[in-house]
């Protein structure tokens, strides 16, 4: 009995052994053809996937993918494909991620200032990398911020990785100007706005703070209002306390008891994904007791100061998604808030929806938003200020 499993299991183990040399030896001579691409270099924080860099492969790829380009430098792109002949082969080859971006400085032409209103030029103008996050930046020319006149200037703005930009530049010195009080006092008719854009696939509301004042909600709903955005407040600047809006636990009541769906955003000067994080939280401790089935955006427009946070354009979008996230593992929606100036060139890779600021009859925003804010000149009935009017897009 004993000889016949001994026999058995000698047969099984030859089989198994039979069967590991044959695998080993197809694996050996199995026929591997790829071609890589020329260069093996990616962008920083560009979206490639394995097979971006294989000219041609005869098989299939069973896991393309994609590769994080979050850091530079070199790094072991490893892969397994079968190929034609149904043979599972290991791959790998060496690829080296880049910053080739040169720094972006937001500057016409040309340049206005009033005699004596800044101190230092170079910082009023926005100087930023996508990786870098303190690109050196200096104005080359003499000018005087005392003296009325036009300088000829050139900005020259250098990253870490060694990319550069080169921008001429006019600075015009003006002379102060008289107040003209003559404002332009054509205004966007809340109904108007209900006339043109209202489909069954829209909803028109609008987005208010404490500089809407007190509101009659009730005139609100009767003008059709379909939704309202609210702001929870903000911060006094870079690591400043968050305060809520003043008028924020006045409308959002409000809002509620009258069954008017709501938003809140969240006015942000944070500079570290930590910060946004925390930020997250506060807003969410405000919101707790009320119904915001529209959830929370973000609204970070601190551009006329940027130089001053610190931040890459991808570290900024990143503690962006970061505030996001909080938000959304709590069970709200999300929305980040931004003009198509800033999302076009500064913005990143943004992981959640989108709530665009264009003043235009027709957007030529090419990316998809699920919000379009579209005037801040709003009048409706209700409000006795100028209001911002808002378009939502219903899926």
């Amino acid at each position: 009995m004993k000889k016949k499993i001994i026999i058995i299991i000698s047969i099984i183990v030859s089989i198994i052994l039979i069967i590991l040399i044959y695998n080993i030896y197809r694996i050996k001579t199995a026929k591997i053809s790829i071609t890589y691409k020329d260069e093996l270099i990616a962008d920083f924080a560009s979206n490639v996937k394995v097979s971006s860099f294989i000219e041609s492969i005869n098989g299939k790829i069973i896991d393309d993918y994609t590769i994080n380009t979050d850091t530079l430098g070199k790094k072991k792109i490893r892969y397994v494909y079968i190929n034609d002949d149904g043979i599972k082969l290991k791959q790998s080859y060496e690829l080296e991620v880049k910053d080739r971006e040169a720094p972006l400085v937001w500057l016409g032409k040309s340049y206005n200032v009033t005699v004596g209103s800044i101190d230092n030029l170079k910082s009023k103008i926005l100087c930023g990398d996508n990786y870098d996050e303190n690109p050196i930046c200096e104005i080359e020319g003499t000018y005087n911020l005392e003296e009325v006149g036009s300088y000829d200037l050139v900005y020259k703005a250098i990253d870490s990785s060694g990319n550069k930009l080169e921008k001429k530049f006019t600075l015009n010195v003006n002379e102060q100007r008289p107040i003209n009080k003559e404002q332009n006092t054509k205004k966007t008719l809340f109904s108007d706005v209900v006339k043109d854009y209202k489909t069954d696939k829209t909803m028109i509301g609008i987005d208010v703070s404490k500089w809407q004042k007190d509101i009659d909600f009730n005139k609100l709903k009767e003008a059709g209002v379909e939704f309202i955005i609210i702001r929870v407040g903000s911060s006094t600047g870079i690591n400043g306390e968050n305060f809520i809006d003043s008028k924020f636990i006045q409308n959002i009541t409000n809002a509620n008891n009258l069954n008017i769906p709501v938003g809140v955003y969240f006015y942000s000067h944070a500079n570290s994904k930590e910060r946004a994080i925390s930020d997250a939280k506060w807003v969410l401790e405000q919101i707790k007791d009320y119904n915001v089935e529209l959830g929370v955006a973000l609204d970070w427009e601190n551009w006329n100061s940027f130089n001053e946070f610190n931040l890459s354009f991808f570290g900024l979008t990143n503690m962006a998604n970061e505030f996001l996230k909080v938000i959304n593992d709590a069970g709200y929606k999300t929305l980040l808030y931004s003009s198509k100036t800033y999302l076009e060139n500064m913005w990143m890779d943004i992981e959640y929806p989108i709530w665009l600021a264009h003043y235009v009859k027709n957007t030529t925003y090419k990316d998809d938003y699920e919000y379009w804010q579209i005037c801040s000149n709003g009048q409706v009935e209700g409000i006795d200020a100028d209001v911002d009017i808002d378009i939502r897009y219903l899926n």
